[in-house]
């Protein structure tokens, strides 16, 4: 598998894994299903047009890094505190599953934001002009 088809797959994977893992806190009562929550929507779908319709372009690379770096965010801000299983989810039903999101997302969303890195940087220098053209 070539790098811009496993950054695509790690993005899209990312989003996914982000979703599911809102979901589960929406369905713990964590968060709440509100019209308030709908940015969140367009975080997502502004995610997803970074593999899906820029694709590894420099816009897409913009996108897919900035998604990566939000993604591990997700992670560290639920590592702090009380910690994964500290807090308001620990002792409930399916804490599993809302670990395994979270360090998931974690994982991909950190390889997505390197891969979009990479891209970025190497389209950096493929955008150059030869000396002396117009």
């Amino acid at each position: 598998m070539n790098r811009t088809t496993t950054l695509i797959v790690t993005s899209v994977l990312s989003v996914i894994l982000f979703a599911l893992h809102w979901v589960d806190e929406i369905s713990r009562g964590m968060e709440q299903a509100k019209v308030a929550n709908l940015p969140g929507v367009a975080i997502l779908v502004v995610w997803l047009s970074g593999p899906l319709v820029f694709g590894p372009r420099r816009t897409g690379y913009i996108i897919m890094l900035i998604g990566g770096i939000l993604g591990l965010g997700v992670l560290v801000l639920h590592m702090t505190g009380g910690g994964l299983v500290g807090g308001r989810i620990a002792n409930t039903d399916g804490v599993y599953f809302w670990v395994l999101t979270a360090l998931a997302l974690g994982v991909t969303s950190t390889i997505s934001g390197i891969l979009a890195g990479l891209g970025l940087w190497q389209s950096k220098g493929s955008n150059r002009r030869p000396a002396g053209s117009v």
